[in-house]
């Protein structure tokens, strides 16, 4: 098992910047990777971007290329997604993931475990 746990979340006007960090801990020794997904009011969850947890290779959707950067502190067991510019379109909650499998996928349905989220309202 792998719990989550994010923070960082908050309100923040347009064109404001916010830092996401997600802590893992339990058997974070047999994670391959970790990523971001968010949900919005009334919308299905979305891939944002991801990060192997040994190598740091990166990966990102379309629409968080450019305004999101993902990282990771191995020594922390912490991943980070700094955004900038924000939107109010990118009003979601911002949850975290853990996926054990040896293979990169963009698909919520095959990660293992989430966090609870952490909100983040972009105002205009």
């Amino acid at each position: 098992q792998v719990q989550l746990v994010e923070s960082g979340g908050g309100l923040v006007q347009a064109g404001g910047s916010l830092s996401l960090s997600c802590v893992a801990s339990g058997q974070t020794a047999g994670i391959f990777s970790m990523a971001w997904f968010r949900q919005g009011p009334g919308k299905e969850r979305e891939f944002l971007a991801s990060v192997g947890w040994r190598m740091g290779a990166t990966y990102y959707a379309e629409a968080a290329k450019g305004r999101f950067t993902i990282s990771r502190d191995k020594t922390k067991n912490t991943v980070y997604l700094q955004m900038n510019t924000l939107v109010p379109e990118d009003t979601a909650v911002y949850l975290c993931a853990v996926r054990m499998q040896t293979t990169y996928t963009d698909y919520s349905n095959r990660y293992d475990y989430w966090g609870q989220g952490t909100q983040v309202t972009v105002s205009s």
